[in-house]
């Protein structure tokens, strides 16, 4: 593209050589106060003004002088303008030297020179910038223009970042005051905007900015590493005030399209479950995934489908899509074809539970890595139907785990829940003897060489198939009520995406070092969530008022839940690892030699469906698993009981 393009252009060139004439007889008299002073005849300063005019002609082009626009101009632009400025006068010096050895030239003339020069050109670029922007601003005053006043949560770059958006000819919005995490910024601003107070005092800037005729019209989350839990609390104190909440968006969900627009958009409950996001070692995640061949069990599911497209981005040799449901696995397929048309891939209907299946896939594709997120994980579902869920979660995670060892995968990654620990479903039980069974072969791998067994374990996953948040979304839509089964429920809560790139991170990290062979990593999950609290925040977004617009109904906890859940068992002190959001457990080691011995009765018994005796068998590989089944249905220890019967009473 030529570099005098544009008349603008040529405009910006010409006023530029003017600026730079001007500069050096300007800088003499600054210097020695009158040009007679220097021994030069009139003649030999415009001999060497048109060296410099020359000089500057050819290299402030390529230094990229008039890449930028005068009516954005920024620090960027600065920095072009001082390397451009410095280059050009370099050259012109050495050159003087070259001819005069700069006789009588006083030696700070070049230092003035540049000063000088930087003024003239710079200072005309940033003129006209405050020129236009108070320009723009009287045009929307003039034009009447109604601006929407809005107070912004979060004093740092993205802050700064709309506030100069806002004063664009597009936007809709002015920013009038600004709220801070801590007191270090108070009464400071940022872009003329000042910071007002701290994010816990947002009522109190309300009500002063009301008393001002400045009340704002909304309430606008700029940061977005801000704790679920100080957003929680900014949309309780914004539906109190009545101000409707809003975030910017995040760069990673803008699209490269001319379309997107740094404005304001709903809280979505990720938000108010969001904590600072964990520093991922990237590098290390590509390159244990980068050329290698790939299988995903569960691949059409929630965290299945999350760990293909994940992977697929890191640049696997091949992926193999292994599912038992055909349309998952047909839905999936299809994004990843799209997403990714040069990968080879294999989508393959199979079921966990077919020993001979999952020898024959993985014997005939020899996958190198092998993530295992095929499970039944509906607590109600599977307390009704024990022997399928144990069958699934236990018996077929043995299965894929001797394939694995068998056809000397590299390694394969168990995805476990925190219903694992200390379980009162046959759920959480049946997925603590897939963990036994993989730590287990794991320590027997040691030194060996062979297979890594790397199990992860983690909560809830928003958005997941079956979890609460889709249906409140549902009952929501429905108009309510929103059910809960008690006002004391606790969960802990993960984004799938950010579970599936700890997961990853996890498993980089067990391939690595050998110290954590038999361990579990578990995910940093934060602080749990009540889920009353989730429901009436999730209103509160729906913009209606619990218990006025819709109702929250409690209908008593679901067989096998228990109220608060649990991420490590009371023998297995977490341990830190060197990547934040991931710790490490130790829990009590189990012969694989026995254990297996146990796991053919299981599966014997689960096949031929005698619930009650895979249960008794179940109770003796996991000791705590705290539920008895008598008659067909689910009791609780009498503590658990009674302390469940007090919840109850308390409620009313």
């Amino acid at each position: 593209m030529p570099i005098f393009r544009l008349n603008r252009t040529w405009g910006a060139a010409i006023h530029d050589l003017v600026m730079t004439g001007v500069s050096l007889p300007l800088a003499l008299i600054l210097r020695v106060g009158d040009l007679s002073a220097v021994s030069w005849r009139l003649t030999d300063l415009l001999l060497y003004d048109g060296l410099l005019l020359a000089i500057a002609a050819v290299f402030f082009p390529i230094s990229g002088l008039y890449r930028g626009v005068w009516r954005y101009a920024s620090i960027a632009d600065l920095v072009t303008l001082t390397r451009a400025t410095s280059l050009v006068l370099l050259v012109f010096y050495v050159a003087l030297f070259l001819l005069t050895r700069l006789v009588e030239l006083p030696r700070s003339v070049p230092i003035i020179h540049e000063f000088v020069l930087m003024a003239l050109l710079g200072g005309a670029r940033f003129l006209y910038r405050l020129l236009k922007d108070r320009r723009q601003v009287a045009k929307l005053s003039a034009k009447g223009r109604q601006r929407i006043p809005v107070l912004l949560a979060g004093a740092g770059d993205e802050a700064d970042l709309f506030i100069r958006a806002s004063r664009s000819s597009s936007s809709v919005y002015c920013a009038i005051g600004l709220l801070c995490e801590g007191n270090g910024r108070v009464g400071r601003n940022i872009n003329g905007v000042q910071v007002l107070g701290t994010v816990d005092e947002v009522a109190k800037v309300v009500t002063e900015l009301g008393e001002r005729n400045q009340r704002p019209h909304r309430l606008v989350i700029t940061d977005s590493r801000m704790d679920g839990a100080v957003v929680r609390r900014l949309l309780d104190e914004a539906e109190r005030l009545g101000l409707p909440m809003a975030r910017l968006p995040r760069l990673t969900e803008l699209k490269e399209g001319a379309e997107d627009r740094l404005d304001p958009r709903p809280i979505a409950v990720e938000d108010l479950l969001g904590r600072p996001q964990a520093v991922l070692d990237r590098a290390s995640m590509e390159n244990m995934v980068r050329g290698r061949r790939v299988m995903v069990t569960g691949a059409g599911g929630s965290i299945g489908s999350e760990l293909v497209r994940q992977v697929s981005d890191f640049g696997p040799a091949s992926l193999l899509l292994f599912d038992a449901c055909e349309f998952n696995l047909y839905s999936i397929d299809l994004e990843i074809a799209g997403r990714h048309p040069g990968l080879a891939r294999q989508a393959v209907l199979g079921d966990v539970r077919d020993g001979v299946r999952v020898h024959q896939v993985i014997d005939q594709n020899r996958p190198e890595l092998v993530f295992h997120a095929a499970a039944f994980k509906h607590v109600p579902m599977v307390e009704y139907n024990p022997d399928e869920g144990v069958l699934t979660n236990a018996v077929g995670t043995r299965q894929m785990a001797d394939a694995c060892r068998a056809a000397g995968v590299r390694l394969m990654v168990q995805i476990s829940t925190d219903k694992a620990v200390n379980p009162t479903n046959v759920m959480g039980a049946s997925k603590r003897i897939g963990e036994m069974y993989t730590q287990a072969l794991d320590l027997e791998e040691a030194g060996t060489g062979g297979t890594r067994f790397v199990t992860v374990r983690f909560g809830n996953v928003l958005g997941s198939t079956g979890s609460v948040v889709p249906l409140f979304q549902k009952q929501l839509a429905a108009g309510g009520p929103l059910t809960v089964t008690h006002p004391e429920m606790t969960r802990y809560f993960m984004t799938i995406r950010e579970a599936v790139e700890l997961v990853l991170q996890a498993s980089a990290l067990g391939l690595q070092s050998s110290a954590y062979r038999g361990k579990i990593f578990v995910l940093d999950m934060g602080e749990p969530v009540r889920i009353v609290n989730l429901a009436r925040q999730m209103i509160h977004l729906a913009g209606l008022r619990p218990d006025v617009d819709v109702a929250i109904t409690f209908t008593g906890p679901r067989p096998g839940e228990k109220l608060f859940e649990e991420i490590f068992h009371g023998a297995e002190p977490p341990l830190t690892t060197e990547r934040p959001g991931i710790l490490v457990a130790a829990p009590r080691f189990v012969d694989v030699g026995e254990m297996a011995v146990v796991l053919d009765e299981l599966e014997a018994t689960c096949r031929a469906h005698q619930s009650d005796r895979a249960l008794a068998i179940v109770r003796q590989l996991v000791p705590e698993f705290s539920f008895v089944r008598t008659a067909g249905r689910i009791e609780r220890p009498a503590q658990a009981r009674d302390a469940f019967v007090a919840a109850q009473a308390a409620v009313g």
